[in-house]
């Protein structure tokens, strides 16, 4: 695995990710991690990870993610700094606490947000994750096991893991199969329980089982007022989370996070323009120069004789983000041009056709 890591690295990786929320990222131990990043802090990576909770147990995912700076010896970022769950939502203060103490004992600590307060994934998401061991074939498997579905539901019941979540707070965005889709696309898990008269973890699993996919999911888990205090921090950048999609069929046929369209136009204009949460000064930093410094890439994210000439022209009166939850597939507006490496991609918010873009790849040298 190490030897791995090596080569990616001279390849131009940026340094070692973990998604510890999920399987099977959550099987790895903290010191396996420190191997991995020992390696890439050898290369003047970095380690990005999605902490092993971000809810009952933030704390001690926090202290891990430290820990594997110290010992690695390599900058960490938080992706995405939140806390799920309102029964959390009071821990903000300490949270933010422990990562100013870890920063001033010489720790570079940074994290990125989405714009959003709730999170998209898939329903497997609040599965133990001891249930998908062997990928989602041998899941199915197991939860038709009656012993085994016996076992899943009672950890359910016990608040295992601690990404559960209420079923009221959970919409689903989309099925496979198009019966499924029909009947309870865009629904609430609870809705849906109610309409197959069962409780919300045994109508979970035989959506998950029925589907053969891990159900995507709106997960209404963060508290608004948690966001704005976040998005403060100087050291926070923002991210969409999410992938560029059409807005047209096929790719608009299923529900997504509004993300996806909106993340940095709602940051500019709802945060920024109608907030006031900063300057828009201190906003662009955030959306430029900040990751690309976190990350190591070498001449953009500033505009600079000499690097590349990525701009993106918007009017700060007009950005706007259009997607919602319930209406996803709509493009934000405000955002007049986009030059990528000097080529016009966006002219008066029409795109060009022309694609410059190129892989980006870690200047880090040993």
């Amino acid at each position: 695995m190490k030897s791995l890591v090596r080569d990616a690295m001279k390849e131009g990786a940026m340094g070692v990710g973990s998604s510890l929320i999920y399987a099977p990222a959550d099987y790895a131990a903290t010191e396996e991690l420190i191997e991995l990043c020992k390696v890439a802090s050898e290369y003047k990576g970095m380690y990005i990870t999605h902490m092993r909770s971000e809810s009952d147990n933030i704390f001690q995912a926090l202290n891990e993610t430290f820990r594997i700076a110290n010992e690695a010896k390599l900058p960490a970022e938080i992706y995405h700094l939140k806390i799920n769950h309102e029964r959390n939502w009071n821990k903000i203060d300490t949270v933010l606490a422990k990562i100013d103490s870890a920063q001033k004992a010489g720790l570079k600590i940074t994290a990125d947000m989405y714009t959003y307060n709730a999170s998209g994934t898939g329903l497997t998401a609040r599965l133990p994750t001891w249930v998908q061991e062997g990928g989602a074939v041998e899941m199915r498997k197991r939860l038709r096991n009656p012993v085994i579905r016996k076992r899943v539901l009672s950890d359910l019941k016990l608040g295992i893991p601690t990404k559960n979540s209420d079923p009221k707070d959970v919409m689903i965005l989309s099925f496979r199969n198009d019966s499924l889709n029909a009947l309870y696309k865009g629904k609430r898990l609870d809705e849906i329980a109610t309409l197959q008269k069962k409780n919300a973890d045994e109508t979970m699993i035989d959506l998950i089982v029925a589907d053969k996919s891990t159900v995507p999911a709106i997960f209404f888990l963060i508290s608004e007022d948690n966001v704005k205090r976040m998005l403060r921090l100087p050291y926070v950048s923002i991210c969409s989370d999410a992938a560029s999609i059409a807005a047209e069929p096929p790719y608009s046929d299923n529900g997504t996070h509004p993300r996806g369209y909106g993340s940095f136009a709602r940051f500019l204009g709802k945060y920024v323009r109608e907030e006031k949460l900063m300057s828009l000064e201190e906003a662009v930093r955030r959306l430029t120069s900040l990751p690309a410094s976190n990350l190591k890439i070498e001449k953009r994210g500033s505009l600079k004789v000499g690097n590349f000439a990525d701009v993106v022209v918007f009017n700060p009166s007009q950005i706007k983000d259009n997607a919602t939850f319930e209406n996803s597939h709509q493009y934000a507006t405000g955002v007049s041009h986009v030059l990528v490496n000097g080529v016009p991609v966006l002219r008066e918010g029409e795109h060009t056709g022309a694609m410059p873009g190129r892989a980006i790849r870690h200047q880090g040298r040993k």
